[in-house]
């Protein structure tokens, strides 16, 4: 409702200036004042027309002041200081509005496509692994069209890198170290199944051994990293007893990684595959584009020679100006095919995402997958089904990609330009993000030795490779029987079953929201204990006043919608004009109807941390109401329905805003 008010404050503005004054003006601030008593908006136009139409900004404001109070919902203008414009809403209206449910829209026209996850299919999905998921999925609500009344088509995809080093890296330790065939690959898998035991840990344990191994013995190191590479390019050729255990492995723990991100209300509609982008060809159209364009060319000399390379981006600029040309080989040029013939990341990368803009001319086939409850999940094949969704061709892209990934993003990016698709790349935007590591406290919590050394370290960082890291399901398993156990402590008379379903709302919600509270580009030291806490900017802290505001209505034998629809009488709106005079009161209204403003924010800034800071402090604005306003206990009939009705603003706008944080608020807590 807010941004509703901004935006008509908008056109007026630009209108009055046209008719009055004969002036445009491209971009019009408007900020909030700093105390509620001043006014909801603050334009400081006056202060930007002043030299253009040489007057002082004050003597503009008062020309400025009558016309802009008749904007329907105003109710008055004051000047303030040597010019500021400063706007008083009618309360009352503003109330009645936001019960009826007016937001501005969110959205647009165009295909929107979000990635994430995209963890190698070798081991159990991790707490890093997490983050990434959890980003993603959060700005994929936020996008997707059931925002108010509009938002983007969306699409949502999970990379799977089948043919890369890490899942190399297990086939030899199924091969080499458990000397398994194919068909005892088979076998295994069978056997993990009928035990209830879990591909992607026994994989987790795997990869740890053979990553030691090659390293163990000096005298093997050579052979070892050979047989590694070997094992690589038999994964890229495919059609082989090797690529064939790396399928059958590979696919167990996918399936294993989709029911972990499940758990978490994470959900996906396409996992395209690296085995089809090289296979179908992608690549080579990829390379053969790249060669005509001028973007690729032979290294001939120098350390990379016999490379095909290209210019490097520039850090955070793909469209910089490159370097002058320098005597000699261009030593930091981005390999995208190495020496040996296999293909760099960002070669394949870079054919992926010309798929993705519908610039390749060529798809993949595409198979069902997953069965989701509203949805059907679908995986990239050689030929696959002939009925099937459409999953490329996107007008925006999305990649949710960790820091370390800068650069190779930067130079996809560049690859595009650089082919001449400029567009695309402007419409490229990478979600990254920093590390996730533990506390000393939450490492040993979870088991693990910790050294006096790093007990002394805010944070301690986790190595899949090395073996120290914290499974995703062990996580989540562990805040599940914290938030058990509280709960069964409170609520002792409530079923096993609502029991456990509490615990876990409860211990989704704390997970998410520890993940979405930091911005992007913090480092998160994870601890359990501080995620689960009811107090503080946490997830339960959020959910518990969506549940005390439930209790309220409960206890008073009133709905949220017979609330609300009281406002629409005239009686009603005298009593809200008396009532929200008083600032505390009108301040939770006023910052329930921030969220189409905030949403946008969050979206054109690629930040979910925005909402979630949001969603914290309604959660605060509506406890100092409930401690405020003994709402039951309210003597006078008419007031008693306003504070309800603000009870049900802030309860519906903050269950809104916990939804596209994937967050669910329990019954009881």
């Amino acid at each position: 409702m807010y941004r509703i008010l901004q935006q008509s404050l908008l056109e007026r503005i630009q209108q009055i200036l046209r008719v009055k004054y004969d002036v445009e003006v491209s971009t019009l601030a408007i900020e909030q004042p700093p105390k509620i008593e001043f006014g909801e908006l603050a334009l400081p136009i006056a202060f930007e027309l002043a030299k253009r139409l040489k007057k002082a900004p004050r003597a503009i404001a008062a020309e400025l002041q009558v016309p802009l109070e008749s904007l329907d919902g105003v109710a008055r203008v004051e000047i303030a200081g040597a010019g500021y414009l400063n706007i008083k809403l009618d309360r009352a209206a503003f109330a009645t509005r936001m019960a009826l449910d007016e937001h501005a829209d969110v959205g647009g026209a165009g295909f929107r496509l979000v990635e994430h996850t995209s963890i190698n299919p070798n081991k159990a999905a991790h707490v890093g692994h997490l983050r990434n998921a959890i980003l993603g999925d959060t700005f994929a609500r936020m996008l997707k069209r059931d925002a108010f009344k509009s938002g983007y088509a969306l699409g949502v995809q999970n990379y799977i890198d089948n043919t890369g080093v890490q899942v190399a890296d297990v086939v030899v330790g199924l091969t080499e170290l458990e000397g398994f065939s194919l068909a005892e690959v088979r076998a295994l898998m069978e056997e993990l199944k009928s035990k209830g035991e879990r591909v992607d840990y026994y994989c987790w344990d795997l990869y740890a051994r053979v990553s030691k191994w090659y390293e163990e013995d000096s005298e093997q190191v050579a052979s070892r990293k050979k047989l590694r590479l070997d094992t690589l390019h038999a994964l890229e050729a495919g059609g082989n007893e090797t690529s064939e255990i790396a399928e059958i492995v590979s696919m167990a723990v996918l399936a294993r990684h989709l029911e972990t991100m499940e758990r978490l209300g994470i959900e996906y509609d396409f996992l395209p595959r690296e085995s089809e982008i090289l296979h179908l060809k992608f690549w080579e159209t990829a390379f053969a584009l790249m060669k005509e364009r001028g973007v690729l060319y032979l290294e001939t000399e120098g350390k990379n020679k016999g490379c095909w390379v290209m210019k490097r981006a520039t850090a955070g600029n793909a469209e910089a100006e490159p370097a002058e040309e320098s005597i000699g080989p261009d030593e930091d040029a981005k390999i995208i095919v190495r020496s040996n013939g296999t293909v760099t990341y960002v070669g394949k990368d870079i054919a992926y995402h010309l798929w993705k803009f519908g610039l390749l001319g060529k798809d993949f086939g595409y198979a069902k997958f997953h069965q989701y409850p509203t949805h059907e999940c679908w995986v990239s094949t050689m030929d696959g089904e002939e009925e099937h969704p459409f999953f490329g061709k996107a007008d925006a892209i999305y990649n949710v990609i960790d820091s370390r990934q800068n650069d190779p993003q930067n130079n996809v990016r560049q690859a595009l330009a650089g082919m001449g698709y400029t567009e695309a790349a402007e419409h490229y935007t990478h979600l990254n993000y920093e590390m996730v590591a533990l506390t000393p406290r939450c490492a040993a919590d979870l088991g693990y030795t910790v050294s006096e050394e790093d007990k002394a370290r805010a944070y301690i960082e986790v190595s899949g490779r090395k073996g120290f890291g914290v499974k995703a399901d062990d996580l989540l398993d562990k805040l599940i029987a914290a938030a058990l156990s509280e709960v069964s402590a409170r609520n002792a008379e409530m079923p096993a079953a609502a029991q456990m379903e509490t615990a876990k709302r409860i211990a989704i919600g704390a997970l998410r929201y520890f993940m979405l509270k930091f911005t992007r580009n913090s480092v998160i030291a994870f601890d359990f204990r501080d995620a689960l806490s009811f107090e503080g900017e946490t997830g339960p802290y959020v959910q518990y006043a969506v549940v005390r505001a439930a209790n309220i209505f409960r206890k008073a034998g009133v709905t949220e919608t017979a609330a609300l629809g009281w406002l629409d009488s005239d009686a009603a709106r005298a009593t809200a004009a008396k009532e929200l005079s008083e600032d505390g009161l009108w301040e939770l209204w006023l910052t329930a109807s921030k969220l189409s403003l905030v949403l946008e924010q969050s979206i054109a800034a690629a930040e979910p941390a925005y909402l979630a800071k949001y969603a914290f402090q309604l959660a605060q604005q509506f406890n100092n109401f409930y401690h405020r306003y003994h709402i039951l206990n309210e003597t006078d009939a008419e007031r008693k329905m306003l504070l309800l009705a603000s009870a049900a603003v802030a309860k519906r706008e903050l269950t809104r805003a916990l939804g596209w944080l994937g967050i669910l608020a329990p019954d009881v807590m």
